[in-house]
C-alpha cells in the first residue's frame, strides 16, 4: 500500500519546493548551526529572551528548508510562528504592511491554517487575560489607540463593529475616528488620546501587544521567520535604509517586544552586492535623519551573518539513505540500491543540494519504473535562466 505521507515527502523534494514536512524529516543536518537556533528557542521559552538571528547561505543550499526546520522545533515547543516571505506586497521599509502579512502567516502550534481569531474570540470582558491585556495596552505601549480598540472588541455586541476591529487587530488598521465613535457608542465617554496613533509611525505597538498576549495565552513565545532578506536591496536608497532601522527592531529588540525571536534568511552574496556594491555605509552618513547606531548595527549583522556551509558527504549520505527509505515507502516497493549507487547517481547534479536531491529521486525513479537506470537530465534543473529562446521565424518561411 502507498504511504501518502511520505510521497507527500518525495514530492516535494522532487519540485524543490520548500515544505514544513519536510522539514520535520529532515532537520539532522548541519548540527552546529542547529545546536545555537536550539538554544536560542529554549532562551525564548524559559526566559522570554527577545532577539534575533540572520542566517545567510548560497542559493539552493537550504535556507528555506532551515526555516521550516525551526518551523517544527518552535511548534513542538507550543510557539507561535510566523512565516513570509519579502516582496514587494512584504517590504520590510513598511512595517504595516509588514505587519499585516505576519498576521496573515500566523500559526498557532498544531494548526494546519494560519489565522489567531479564535484567541481573540476566547477572550472575555473583565477575565484576567482581558485586564491584563488593557492595562499593558494603556501603561507599557507608544499610543494608547489599542486600550480603547481592545476595549470596544470586548463589551461591543454590534457584529460587525466586531469584525472591523478584529480586523484591526490583525493589521487592516481602523480609521481613528471610527474607532472614537464606536467607544463613544459603547461607553458613552469621548476617546482622549494621548497621541494620535499613526500607522506608519507606531505599528510596532502592534507587535508588543500580540506578544504580550500570545504570552498571557500561555504560548511559550512568538517566532518570526522571514525568507527573501536579500529583495531588500532592490528597493531604493532611502527605502533600504528605512529596511535596515525596521530590522533593528527585531534583532536587537528594546525591552517592550518580550518573548519574541525573529530569523532573517538572507543570501550569501548580499554583502558584497549590495552593503558593499551599493555603499550603504556611505548611505547611511549621507541620507539618514535618525539615529544611525541601529543600522550601523544591522549592517554588522549582516555581514557577519552565520553561513550555512555546504554539507559535509557523510551528511548527504545519511540524506540520501532517508529519501531511499521515503521513496519505497512512497510507491511501495524496496529500492535494491547501495548508497555508494546513490551518491554516484547525485553526481548529475551539479552543486546544488536541491539539484543533487532532485538527480537521486531520478535515478529512484528509473530504478522502480525500468529495473535499470540511464542517463539523468537534472541539472538543468539547477541552473538560473533569465532569458528564453525563442526560435527565429526564417526557419517557418519558405
Amino acid at each position: 500500500m502507498y504511504d501518502f505521507e511520505a510521497r507527500h515527502i518525495v514530492e516535494a523534494l522532487r519540485s524543490g519546493i520548500p515544505s514544513k514536512a519536510v522539514g520535520q524529516y529532515f532537520s539532522e543536518a548541519r548540527p552546529r548551526i542547529m545546536s545555537d537556533i536550539s538554544a536560542r528557542l529554549n532562551d525564548l521559552g524559559e526566559k522570554g529572551k527577545a532577539g534575533g538571528m540572520v542566517i545567510s547561505g548560497k542559493y539552493g543550499e537550504g535556507k528555506t528548508h532551515l526555516l521550516n526546520t525551526i518551523f517544527n522545533i518552535a511548534e513542538s515547543n507550543n510557539m507561535v510562528v510566523s512565516y513570509l516571505s519579502l516582496s514587494k506586497e512584504t517590504p520590510m521599509d513598511k512595517l504595516y504592511l509588514l505587519y499585516q502579512k505576519v498576521m496573515q502567516n500566523t500559526y498557532l502550534p498544531q494548526r494546519k491554517q494560519p489565522g489567531v481569531a479564535q484567541e481573540f474570540e476566547k477572550i472575555t470582558a473583565n477575565s484576567p487575560v482581558a485586564n491584563e491585556m488593557l492595562l499593558y495596552a494603556v501603561k507599557q505601549l507608544e499610543t494608547d489607540k489599542l486600550y480603547y480598540l481592545f476595549r470596544s472588541y470586548l463589551n461591543t455586541e454590534d457584529s460587525d463593529e466586531k469584525f472591523l476591529m478584529q480586523a484591526d487587530l490583525e493589521g487592516d488598521f481602523i480609521a481613528n475616528a471610527s474607532l472614537k465613535k464606536i467607544y463613544r457608542r459603547i461607553f458613552n465617554h469621548p476617546v482622549k488620546y494621548n497621541q494620535n496613533f499613526v500607522k506608519t509611525r507606531n505599528c510596532q505597538d502592534y507587535f508588543r501587544f500580540m506578544a504580550h498576549l500570545f504570552v498571557q495565552l500561555g504560548y511559550h513565545g512568538w517566532v518570526i521567520l522571514v525568507d527573501e532578506t536579500e529583495l531588500m536591496g532592490r528597493l531604493g536608497k532611502k527605502a533600504r535604509l528605512k529596511a535596515y532601522d525596521n530590522m533593528a527592531k527585531f534583532l536587537f529588540p528594546e525591552e517592550g517586544l518580550e518573548s519574541v525571536y525573529t530569523f532573517f534568511a538572507l543570501s550569501a552574496s548580499y554583502s558584497e552586492d549590495v552593503i558593499e556594491g551599493k555603499h550603504e555605509y556611505e548611505n547611511l552618513e549621507t541620507s539618514w535623519q535618525g539615529d544611525p547606531e541601529p543600522i550601523r548595527a544591522v549592517l554588522g549583522a549582516l555581514t557577519r551573518a552565520s553561513q550555512l556551509l555546504p554539507l559535509t558527504k557523510e551528511e548527504i549520505r545519511e540524506i540520501l539513505v532517508k529519501i531511499q527509505e521515503f521513496h519505497g515507502r512512497a510507491y511501495d516497493w524496496q529500492p535494491n540500491v547501495s548508497v555508494e549507487e546513490l551518491v554516484e547517481s547525485t553526481m548529475s547534479g551539479g552543486y546544488l543540494l536541491r539539484t543533487k536531491i532532485r538527480a537521486a529521486i531520478e535515478f529512484l525513479d528509473q530504478q522502480y519504473q525500468y529495473g535499470k537506470t540511464g542517463n539523468t537530465t537534472v541539472r538543468e534543473l539547477g541552473k538560473e535562466s533569465f532569458t528564453e529562446e525563442v526560435p527565429s521565424l526564417e526557419q517557418y518561411i519558405e
